[in-house]
């Protein structure tokens, strides 16, 4: 992590609308998407039962758990009603920076 919080993951240019990856940010599993090239980082995992969702899918600025289809909202982490997901996702700051995704601490 570098002296302002932010950690660089990847790069702008690795990541197009509608993708998404893994990282780890100070230990963490963080997904990064690109939703219609605006970037979001939530916890990878579900709150479910720790699936990792970067298997799953990217509609809409939702990701669907792979295993029970739980719906995710990237915006603000929040578990769509009626899904079986025990919890709402952490959800990071991000920052890009020229080509560089930088991801920060969780958000309260």
């Amino acid at each position: 992590m570098d002296l302002d919080g932010f950690t660089k993951v990847a790069q702008v240019s690795s990541l197009s609308p509608g993708e998404m990856v893994a990282v780890e940010v100070e230990g963490d599993s963080v997904l990064i998407a690109n939703v219609s090239g605006e970037v979001y980082a939530v916890s990878e995992s579900c709150t479910h039962n720790g699936v990792s969702l970067v298997e799953g899918s990217l509609t809409d600025g939702f990701v669907e758990c792979p295993l029970h289809t739980s719906l995710f909202s990237l915006y603000d982490g929040k578990v769509e009603p009626g899904y079986p997901a025990a919890e709402d996702l952490r959800t990071y700051k991000v920052r890009v920076e020229g080509n560089d995704i930088l991801v920060g601490p969780p958000n309260q």
